[in-house]
């Protein structure tokens, strides 16, 4: 009896597991984009205008049609640029590869880069330019450098006194909870553009807001809301198709991860690029898989558990090479902390294996928000003190980001 009970216990855990990320309208209504709403009521705002475009293969309708081909049947409005973030406008440039502009492409318009030998939209590139459009779908990371494309567009927006008009899109990870350490400015980079946690819980409007407000900016900057999105919906509960945002972020489990797992990025461990499962793995040639294993399960972290793995990455760290490591499985989304768990599996990777483990210092460094956090770890402070002494930035945050609410 007690057998039985434990294999029925163990299919609701299954399939309440499987049933994690499932896709569906939560409360029966689809989620409506930005995009969507200034076409069907906001037409004037871009109505007779010269628009400049900034987006990539995620700005979409809940049809899949492209905001290029929807902007371009509209009367009156003439798309007369696009500008695309890391990853080109296909979506599928490798992370951390130059994007090159395409000034002749079969639009007949131009594809200026903002990912090349400039990070910002310039005064040529804004030339034409009556009102700039941004719509692109972000995965609600810090790390993101979407992040920083908005943030740039809207000073240059500013300084060439050109109104921005950002479409809101949801994010993927809802708006309730924020994690991690608030950024140190002293570390800004495309990797960290401004003073916010890693895991910041606001859409790219209610960002574009805040952003706009802590750099005391005077840029016309309107928000074209999101029609039935509330903060408590998680991308799966919109509706809406889930396109990869970049080449490393295949579906939605893997936003959610990549909030703690992108840190590896900072050390010679392999989050797995290169891989069917990015970010949901760490591995090296050096590790011993079942070990790593069985004293991540000793954590006794909330909402995930580990399964020892190998895998051979195609590219990125240890091209060709047999790695061993694990692989994380999350069980409850709603009590998974990305950032404690990776800050655990670092910190064990460097006093387990010492004699292999290195860190990239600088990327860390920017990444984690902090330097203070590396040195932490290499004196090998519990978790729990570092993230408790961050608990007093995360509430002035939480406090000062509700001023910048669209949604409820």
């Amino acid at each position: 009896m007690k057998q039985s009970r434990r294999v029925f216990l163990g299919r609701i855990l299954h399939l309440s597991s499987a049933s994690l990320f499932s896709s569906g309208c939560r409360d029966g209504k689809t989620v409506v984009p930005g995009i969507e709403v200034l076409l069907t009521e906001q037409t004037a705002l871009i109505q007779g205008k010269r628009v400049g475009l900034v987006t990539n293969h995620t700005g979409v309708d809940r049809q899949l049609r492209h905001n290029i081909d929807l902007l371009r049947s509209v009367p009156e409005v003439k798309l007369v640029a696009v500008f695309t973030p890391e990853h080109g406008i296909s979506g599928m440039v490798q992370a951390g590869q130059r994007v090159n502009s395409n000034l002749e492409d079969h639009l007949g318009i131009p594809i200026f880069s903002l990912y090349s030998d400039t990070f910002q939209p310039t005064a040529q590139m804004l030339q034409d330019v009556e009102v700039l459009v941004y719509d692109i779908q972000d995965v609600g990371s810090r790390y993101y450098t979407y992040l920083a494309t908005l943030m740039n567009c809207l000073k240059e927006a500013g300084t060439y006194n050109i109104p921005l008009i950002v479409l809101d899109r949801p994010n993927p990870l809802g708006g309730l909870m924020i994690e991690g350490r608030t950024l140190d400015l002293s570390l800004r980079s495309l990797v960290g553009p401004a003073a916010i946690p890693v895991r910041y819980g606001l859409t790219p409007g209610e960002l574009a807001h805040w952003l706009k407000a802590e750099m005391n900016l005077k840029t016309n900057l309107t928000v074209v809301r999101m029609h039935h999105w509330k903060r408590q919906y998680w991308y799966n509960d919109t509706g809406l198709t889930w396109i990869p945002p970049s080449p490393n972020i295949p579906t939605l489990k893997t936003a959610l991860v990549y909030v703690g797992m992108c840190l590896l990025e900072g050390t010679n461990v392999s989050e797995g690029r290169g891989t069917t499962t990015p970010f949901e793995v760490a591995a090296a040639p050096w590790i011993d898989g079942r070990e790593l294993a069985q004293s991540m399960e000793r954590f006794r972290l909330p909402g995930v558990t580990f399964r020892n793995t190998s895998f051979i990455p195609s590219f990125s760290k240890f091209s060709g090479k047999t790695c061993q490591g694990v692989q994380l499985h999350v069980t409850n989304r709603n009590e998974f902390e990305p950032i404690k768990t990776a800050l655990c599996l670092i910190g064990h990777l460097r006093f387990n294996y010492s004699s292999y483990f290195k860190w990239a210092e600088n990327h860390f460094d920017r990444l984690a928000g902090a330097e203070e956090v590396r040195y932490c770890i290499e004196q090998g402070q519990p978790v729990e003190k570092m993230l408790k002494r961050w608990q007093q930035k995360l509430g002035q945050f939480e406090i000062a980001r509700r001023e910048f609410f669209l949604y409820s």
